[in-house]
């Protein structure tokens, strides 16, 4: 009796294993080489200029910009790196686009930095949009409060922050700086079930970005 029971039981770690193997092998991990952002056979820059020195830096310049990893094709999974903007009011917006088909059709999520700290505005910090169609201020009116929200660990506004967004089919849920809970979970609107990954920056603003890892389902 001890020896079947000791066989299910090994047969049981062995499957366990098996599973959590492939699971693994199924998602892809990308970490791309930030130094090389000005190789245009990989990267592809749109309303911004890119330059590299201890992370990648976007200048800033009217409208919203975008620099493309454009060999990605990011179906479901999850996009880590790490960020950084300003505390100046209405002039810092740092995020990622994904699904991208081009410059101008993309989902993404963007951090405003000078309000995390503002009890006024902290509701306001971070922003789900889906272009062309929805872009912010059409959501803020037609659902307010839904597709944007407060940061659960408030970071520095002036300092590095962590972002980790998890993707899986129409759900996108954003954590920021390792928390357990995310700090915006919500459906996306964009039918587009695969595409591009992006640094984003919105109108007249810079951004930095370091650390991207991308796991790709």
């Amino acid at each position: 009796m001890k020896k079947v029971k000791k066989y299910w039981l090994t047969l049981f770690v062995m499957i366990s294993l098996f599973d959590v193997g492939v699971g693994v092998a199924q998602q892809k991990v990308i970490i791309p080489d930030l130094s090389k952002v000005t190789d245009k056979s990989v990267w592809g820059v749109y309303n911004r200029s890119v330059s590299f020195s201890k992370g990648v830096r976007l200048d800033s310049r009217k409208g919203e910009g975008v620099l493309w990893l454009i060999d990605s094709e990011f179906t479901n999974g999850s996009i880590e790196l790490d960020l950084k903007g300003e505390n100046k009011p209405g002039k810092s917006f740092v995020g990622v686009a994904f699904r991208g088909v081009n410059d101008s059709t993309y989902d993404a999520v963007y951090f405003r930095p000078f309000n995390f700290a503002n009890p006024q505005r902290s509701s306001h910090s971070i922003q789900y949009i889906s272009h062309p169609k929805y872009p912010w201020y059409k959501l803020r009116k037609q659902f307010p409060g839904k597709y944007e929200g407060k940061v659960t660990s408030v970071p520095n506004p002036d300092q590095w922050f962590h972002a980790r967004i998890e993707i899986e089919k129409y759900v996108v849920k954003v954590f920021v700086n390792h928390d357990t809970v995310p700090s915006l979970e919500v459906e996306m609107l964009n039918p587009q079930q695969k595409g591009w990954i992006g640094f984003w920056v919105g109108y007249n603003s810079d951004g930095m970005f370091k650390h991207l890892k991308i796991r790709n389902q």
